[in-house]
């Protein structure tokens, strides 16, 4: 079902904000499938070398989220402050609670792999390695 007047004007960018944030959106759901796929996988597993390379496969994918969600807030804080640099939204209880819920989520979502990288590199023995590129070790 066509939504769009058959003589719309209007052709939707392909170089728009919203489709980098589609588009780094499913890379995140992806990589975070197989994060939890993994992780709760190789938790089960006895040690093993075999259980060694997944946990690096874990950490590989926990860093490659943390970039991906950075780069997602800076686009949506690129977003945000050219939409609101024209228009103030309007506040509203609906959009307060909206945005609190949004900006807990975006919070949540970085800080877990942020404490994962700290725990991971609070040990000597376990360097966190981005796909076999070790990663420099915060506690020395």
């Amino acid at each position: 079902m066509n939504i769009l007047p058959i003589n719309s004007s209007k052709k939707p960018r392909l170089n728009s904000a919203f489709t980098r944030l589609m588009s780094v959106h499913w890379w995140m759901a992806g990589c975070y499938l197989i994060l939890f796929v993994v992780g709760t996988w190789m938790a089960q597993l006895e040690r093993t070398p075999f259980r060694n390379m997944l946990y690096d496969f874990h950490k590989s994918i926990g860093v490659l989220i943390m970039a991906l969600l950075t780069w997602r807030i800076l686009t949506l804080l690129q977003v945000w402050g050219k939409k609101y640099a024209k228009k103030s939204p309007k506040y509203s209880p609906q959009w307060l609670r909206n945005f609190v819920l949004h900006s807990f989520m975006y919070v949540f979502m970085w800080v877990v792999p942020i404490s994962g990288f700290f725990f991971s590199n609070s040990f000597r023995s376990n360097n966190v390695k981005f796909f076999g590129l070790v990663l420099p070790d915060f506690f020395l």
